[in-house]
């Protein structure tokens, strides 16, 4: 079972430094911008992060060659996605999905900064049920809704 409010806490200054990154360089650069910024941001609060991470899927325990590349893993378990669209959409979270499910992360957040308020969408990765439960429909710790993979 996901222990939503320890996740919660987890993700808390990930957040403030991704809501900070928007506050200083605005909405509408490119991606790139603010991967950079946020690298900077995390940096300067001292948060462990790795950038540009890439990794190998497995197939019956056996590594393929398809590379997949995450923008952030941020304190070894939160995985961040940061994108530059007006929305976010459902391409946008498949992707974070199958990189959690994949690496069997238990957080994910998927950001767009292009927006005047930056979207932010936080998920749980519960391995045992092998489900994606977005962060807003956790109530104490009990999913009230799951996203199956």
């Amino acid at each position: 079972m996901i222990d939503a409010v320890k996740l919660r806490e987890h993700i808390y200054d990930v957040v403030g430094a991704i809501h900070q990154v928007h506050k200083v360089l605005g909405a509408g650069l490119n991606e790139s911008c603010y991967q950079e910024g946020l690298q900077i941001e995390l940096t300067q609060k001292n948060i462990p992060f790795k950038r540009e991470v890439s990794f190998h899927p497995t197939y019956q325990g056996l590594k393929m060659e398809a590379t997949f590349r995450i923008d952030f893993i941020c304190k070894e378990d939160i995985i961040v996605e940061c994108k530059s669209v007006p929305k976010l959409i459902g391409d946008h979270r498949a992707q974070l999905f199958n990189y959690m499910r994949l690496l069997k992360l238990p957080c994910g957040i998927l950001v767009s900064f292009m927006p005047q308020y930056a979207e932010i969408e936080r998920y749980f990765y519960d391995e045992e049920k092998r489900s994606i439960v977005p962060a807003n429909r956790m109530v104490y710790g009990h999913r009230t809704k799951s996203i199956e993979n």
